[in-house]
């Protein structure tokens, strides 16, 4: 087998490359994986690109197989799925999902892999971590059937949660995000779609993703008396400033964190796996085509992910393709 890997690295913030490395041979309870497709979480990673996280943040913000530390030299990434090529009988030849890095082949233990379900095209299965995040988000959230609820910020996190929360009974979503393009995405997930000027107010939940201080503004001002904006954004080292004035008390709302890297309370007897393999199943729905706006080859890294830090490649989820003999 192959045990050389080429990686993208990001050499100091703004700019990437790919960088070779030799792999080790796999030891007992260990995988090689060659990977297939990888994806790039918008919001985080051109975060990680820009040499955005802030210094108190930047163990909490270290992903499993990362390598290097903030702001740079670091090779980051979270979202892999691949072909094993060696390890244990029952795994070898399976698809798997893996918090790993933008990398062609890696070796970690076979307990960091997560079989796909033969129902998940491995194409789709870049998703798993942020449906992941959207299924944590709901376990906080506890939306109740019949809820009229509110999803601000149609990024991959919003969309994700918009289609879980499509599915639960009686429930009303309608997704805001201030680009009419997103319209298209909502309509594919099957739930409603307003700018934040025409949004429906007395929403009993509003989950909001959008990262912005003016959607978390909002957010709270669509909120029913006594409603809930559960707040999965991750600001970086920017400051966010809000109207704790105003109505807040008088209307007695609620603003709770919610955060993938723990699982929620009130599933506190599920585990990280648990949790991730349900991501993996709700994966087989064919509406989440939709939350991948983009695809590029892995040896087109350097000169795309400027671009999506920047906003000209417009994105949910970019999809990195490996070649066949990676």
């Amino acid at each position: 087998m192959n045990h050389i890997a080429r990686a993208f690295w990001l050499s100091r913030p703004g700019l990437g490359e790919i960088r070779t490395a030799d792999l080790p041979e796999p030891a007992e309870g260990e995988v090689l994986v060659r990977s297939l497709y990888s994806g790039i979480s918008r919001g985080t990673e051109t975060l990680v690109f820009r040499g955005g996280v802030p210094e108190s943040q930047h163990a909490a913000m270290r992903a499993p197989f990362q390598e290097g530390d903030f702001p740079a030299p670091v090779k980051y990434g979270y979202l892999n799925v691949g072909v094993v090529e060696e390890g244990p009988a029952e795994l070898a030849g399976r698809t798997v999902f893996c918090l790993y890095p933008h990398q062609t082949r890696y070796v970690v233990p076979a307990a960091a892999v997560t079989v796909v379900p033969d129902t998940v095209p491995a194409e789709r299965a870049v998703l798993a971590g942020t449906v992941e995040t959207a299924v944590n988000a709901l376990w906080d959230a506890a939306p109740l059937v019949g809820d009229r609820i509110a999803v601000v910020g149609g990024g991959m996190v919003g969309c994700s949660v918009a289609a879980l929360l499509a599915r639960f009974p009686g429930v009303r979503v309608q997704l805001v995000d201030a680009d009419p393009g997103r319209a298209k995405i909502a309509h594919a997930l099957g739930v409603d779609f307003a700018s934040p000027a025409d949004a429906l107010g007395g929403r009993d939940l509003v989950v909001h993703a959008s990262a912005t201080e003016q959607g978390l503004t909002r957010a709270m001002e669509l909120l029913a008396p006594e409603g809930t904006v559960v707040e999965l954004s991750w600001y970086g080292d920017r400051k966010v400033s809000l109207p704790l004035g105003e109505a807040f008390h008088s209307r007695r709302l609620t603003i709770r964190s919610s955060q993938v890297g723990t699982v929620s309370p009130a599933r506190a007897s599920r585990s990280y796996a648990d949790r991730l393999a349900l991501a993996l199943d709700l994966l087989a729905d064919p509406a989440l085509d939709a939350l991948i706006t983009g695809e590029s080859a892995f040896e087109e890294l350097p000169q795309v992910m400027p671009k999506l830090a920047s906003g000209e490649i417009p994105a949910l989820c970019h999809r990195v393709r490996y070649p066949e003999t990676a």
